[in-house]
């Protein structure tokens, strides 16, 4: 829009100003000799001079405001994949934790802290009166775990933008990409525009639990179920957050040996650390719904999940085993509420088993998860 004043005098000058909204203000000056004149003549010359300047001076200021509307909608156009383009294609959680199994995560293996470090008359209790040791063999594969731990979201990999792509879209039930960068993250749960911000607490291996959550077809409609929770009037939560607190939750639970009985008899870490981390998200759901639980209570419930999951991890994979079970069979687990996406079919609990078996099974380390300082340990928080 243009602004300008009339004709005024100034001196022996004639002014003329021009204000342009989002421009700077410009003044055109033509002297007032032409006025001063007798000659009807030079007056009307110098009106017509002055009125062919303000002319393209009008027209330079619509060419620049164009260009500012047009350099303003550029700025705000995200990158994004229209219905004929190709798409990323999904990653299993068994494609990525190959790739973590074939990479070489030397470097990182030296800085893990698989166990609890204990000393003097606690390590003495520990040992006569705690839970098994992990066998031998399976050590690696725990080692694996707490690598990916460590692991930081790195955007040269293809494998690593493949696990973010499939989450979101997973959760929001999209076709297309989106770009790496965003507020579109914030609705699935993260706290900003980058995801890699968030896993300052587990690294890579928040977002390997996700992956297995939503990837495996008999826990996907309990994510959905969850995630729709999340996004609920009065008592939504940031879902990518919380999940984040799960695997924090699961891996201290590891460290701490207490699911090392577990792992021996089943004879793989992966997969035991997996189903815990979707039992502890379960877990934490349930209470969440039917204690009508807001944000303003997380801290409270992260501790009373923490403090029961430290406490109960057998108890926890049986409540899991028996909610896939009932959903499974039909009926509406307790917690739940009819769901059509939750109604797909899925593979029986004994041939998920079958398939995670082993550290080349189906169930993954989940990566980039930090060592927590030890004066952090068991403290429950939104990361």
């Amino acid at each position: 829009m243009v602004f300008y004043r009339l004709w005024q005098l100034e001196g022996t000058s004639l002014s003329l100003q021009v204000t342009h909204t989002h421009t700077h203000t410009h003044t055109l000056t033509q002297p007032l000799f032409c006025l001063a004149s007798s000659s009807h003549r030079n007056v009307r010359q110098c009106i017509l001079d002055t009125r062919q300047q303000l002319q393209l001076l009008l027209e330079e200021n619509v060419e620049l405001e164009k260009a500012r509307q047009e350099w303003e909608a550029l700025e705000n156009i995200q990158p994004a994949l229209t219905e004929d383009s190709n798409p990323t294609p999904l990653i299993s959680f068994n494609e990525a934790l190959q790739y973590f199994q074939t990479t070489d995560l030397g470097d990182l293996l030296k800085n893990i802290q698989p166990t609890i470090r204990r000393t003097g008359l606690a390590a003495i209790t520990h040992f006569l009166f705690g839970p098994p040791r992990l066998h031998r063999e399976l050590l690696e594969e725990r080692d694996l775990v707490f690598a990916i731990a460590q692991c930081h979201v790195d955007n040269s990999q293809t494998v690593h933008m493949r696990v973010l792509q499939t989450i979101y879209k997973r959760l929001i039930g999209s076709r297309l990409d989106c770009p790496r960068f965003g507020t579109h993250w914030e609705n699935i749960g993260f706290q900003g525009t980058d995801p890699a911000t968030d896993l300052r607490g587990t690294g890579f291996l928040g977002l390997m639990h996700t992956l297995y959550f939503v990837m495996d077809p008999e826990t996907l409609p309990l994510a959905r179920d969850i995630y729709k929770l999340s996004q609920h009037p009065t008592q939504n939560f940031p879902f990518s957050v919380m999940s984040i607190n799960m695997t924090r939750i699961a891996l201290q639970v590891l460290r701490e040996e207490a699911l090392s009985k577990e792992c021996n008899r089943r004879q793989q870490v992966v997969g035991v650390l997996n189903e815990f981390y979707v039992a502890t998200y379960l877990h934490l759901y349930q209470l969440w719904k039917t204690q009508q639980k807001t944000i303003m209570d997380s801290g409270f419930v992260l501790k009373e999940v923490e403090l029961f999951a430290k406490k109960n991890p057998k108890q926890m994979l049986r409540r899991l085993e028996v909610f896939l079970k009932e959903r499974r069979a039909g009926g509406i687990p307790r917690g739940t509420s009819p769901d059509p996406q939750a109604q797909q079919p899925s593979p029986s609990l004994g041939a998920r088993a079958r398939m995670g078996q082993g550290s080349k099974g189906k169930d993954m380390h989940f990566t980039g998860v930090c060592d927590l300082p030890p004066d952090m340990e068991g403290e429950a928080r939104l990361i």
